[in-house]
């Protein structure tokens, strides 16, 4: 029963190579993220928007 458990409690959780790699996934996925979002077309459209949605309530 011990030996079960020391080879599953080996399996727990990412090593530290699998950190590294969805650390740089996830910094790799905001920067494109960023760059989309602070685009001239992504603002021109929410401008578009909010103008319109305020256009409506006055």
């Amino acid at each position: 029963m011990q030996s079960r458990r020391r080879r599953v409690q080996g399996d727990d959780g990412m090593t530290t190579a699998e950190y590294a790699v969805g650390t740089v996934a996830a910094c790799a996925f905001a920067a494109v993220l960023y760059q989309v979002v602070t685009g001239d077309s992504v603002l021109t459209g929410l401008t578009d928007l909010v103008n319109s949605a305020l256009a409506t309530l006055s």
